[in-house]
């Protein structure tokens, strides 16, 4: 018995240990990366819509009833194109009028010159008065500002015919009217404002900056209102998640900051040879703001985030794994910038953070 009983304790041990050996899983290899830091600039994001450049509002300049449209909702057209006409039928007669009433002082124009012309030579020989000869002189006078007058009576009454036809300022997209054919239009009539074309040659976004950022980001710049340094690579990422290929431009700063919610507001320009881009559509812009600053960057596969928390799994010198919560900020391609909660050097899990817990134990396998 005292020799049975020293084995049964060793086959109890070993039993254990086996057990113990099954219970324990074997450590995964998880490829890890380092946490690198470099000197780049900051970016942001905004979230805003795109805007036309411009609008030409159509605005009658004469009273009239509305003959014909000559365009389609929505559609593109050119600068010189006729959007509308308005019935030229009483402009057509005042220009006729106009006509007749110039071609009578020229003829009377002509009538006082000669009369003026003979009056001189006689005025020297006393064969007239002087007060005859001023007064010759007056009705030519008279007779030749009575030319003018009409001239310009007649010009006035052609541009009044002209204006009959609407034409397109400038290339663009032509919005829709509230005017029908046979409607009264022109000013102060109901139809003031027939329509509106947009310039999409290059389409504009606003882009709005909290005051504080701002500041902190612009330094001890010279001026708050040119702000063409400030930004750099701007790009623009449409609804569907595709990235515009062009990149924008700097336009301008709108003068005032907003009052209600405390933000400056930069205007950056799109171009859109290709009218991809339509006003109100939707936009996502990334844009380097500021001189470059040290980042602590990491692969994007390497953090994890729910409900807005980040969080990646640093791996310990004893290649032990820790859960730890980060702040991301903005992306550099295959990069992700990480605002605190790790440090440089440092290792994290790239694939895998679903079967981890903290403290355990893994196989670091380098990516290059």
């Amino acid at each position: 018995m005292n020799r049975i009983y020293p084995l049964l304790v060793a086959l109890l041990l070993v039993g254990c240990k086996a057990k113990t050996a099954l219970q324990t899983p074997p450590a995964l290899r998880l490829p890890v990366a380092e946490v690198v830091c470099d000197t780049l600039p900051q970016r942001m994001q905004f979230i805003s819509y795109l805007q036309s450049n411009f609008d030409a509002v159509i605005q009658p300049r004469v009273n009239g009833f509305l003959e014909s449209k000559q365009f389609s909702n929505g559609m593109p057209v050119k600068r010189g194109s006729v959007l509308f006409t308005i019935d030229r039928s009483q402009f057509t007669n005042t220009m006729l009028s106009a006509e007749a009433s110039l071609q009578s002082a020229r003829a009377q124009a002509v009538e006082a010159r000669n009369n003026y012309e003979r009056a001189v030579p006689l005025a020297a020989m006393n064969a007239i008065s002087r007060a005859e000869l001023d007064q010759y002189t007056a009705q030519h006078k008279a007779a030749e500002a009575a030319v003018r007058s009409a001239v310009q009576s007649l010009r006035n009454a052609q541009l009044d015919v002209s204006y009959t036809r609407i034409l397109s300022p400038i290339d663009g997209i032509v919005a829709g009217s509230a005017a029908h054919i046979g409607d009264y239009v022109g000013p102060g009539t109901e139809f003031t404002v027939l329509t509106t074309v947009s310039n999409i040659d290059t389409m504009s976004v606003d882009l709005a900056i909290p005051m504080a950022e701002y500041l902190r980001y612009a330094g001890d710049r010279a001026t708050i209102y040119d702000n063409a340094a400030l930004l750099a690579e701007i790009r623009l990422t449409l609804a569907d998640g595709s990235r515009y290929p062009t990149e924008g431009h700097y336009k301008y700063t709108r003068k005032d900051v907003s009052s209600s919610t405390g933000t400056i507001v930069l205007v950056v320009g799109f171009p859109n040879p290709q009218q991809r881009l339509k006003p109100g559509q939707f936009a996502r812009v990334e844009a380097a703001i500021g001189g470059a600053t040290p980042r602590l960057l990491v692969p994007i596969e390497a953090v994890s985030q729910v409900q807005g928390v980040g969080s990646v799994w640093v791996v310990a010198a004893d290649s032990t794994v820790h859960y730890r919560e980060v702040v991301p900020a903005e992306r550099y391609g295959a990069l992700w910038a990480i605002e605190s909660g790790i440090e440089a050097h440092e290792k994290v899990v790239l694939a895998g953070r679903q079967k981890l817990r903290n403290g355990a134990k893994i196989i670091p396998v380098k990516q290059q």
